[in-house]
């Protein structure tokens, strides 16, 4: 009786190959990587402003925040939603900031918004409890 070798065969006489390549694996999960890092800045404001010069020192990041954003135009965004003129004053007492919660509220408003509209936001703001608001700028050195 002939010897067989145990590994099986095909019908052209190679066998099966059970070893799984990953280095193509490691090539995407690293390119994936890197998209990530270099998209995740970005992701922290996501309504398009351009916001005064300051030259404050920068406060904390805390997860827990609230973010008002005001354009150009007027129109108000609570966390990336947009807000209806007339439905401003309720969306924001129905924000988690008041009623004893000490929840941090950041207000981007366009450096060309007349005054008006920003203390308009922040009069809602006050009479819904939320007294912790930072108005969010760009860094600069040169700023008076």
């Amino acid at each position: 009786m002939a010897m067989t070798s145990p590994k099986r065969r095909t019908r052209r006489g190679r066998a099966p190959m059970a070893e799984i390549n990953v280095t193509p694996l490691v090539d995407v999960m690293l390119v994936l990587l890197i998209i990530f890092m270099v998209t995740a800045p970005l992701l922290n404001s996501g309504v398009p402003l351009e916001l005064p010069d300051s030259s404050a020192k920068p406060l904390d990041q805390k997860p827990s925040q609230i973010d008002l954003s005001i354009t150009p135009d007027g129109t108000v965004y609570i966390d990336r939603q947009p807000v209806d003129p007339g439905t401003l004053a309720t969306r924001i007492a129905a924000l988690p900031c008041g009623a004893g919660e000490k929840q941090q509220v950041n207000l981007r408003a366009d450096r060309a918004l007349e005054y008006g509209k920003v203390m308009e936001v922040m009069g809602a703001l006050n009479r819904a409890g939320c007294n912790t608001i930072s108005l969010v700028t760009n860094s600069s050195v040169s700023a008076p």
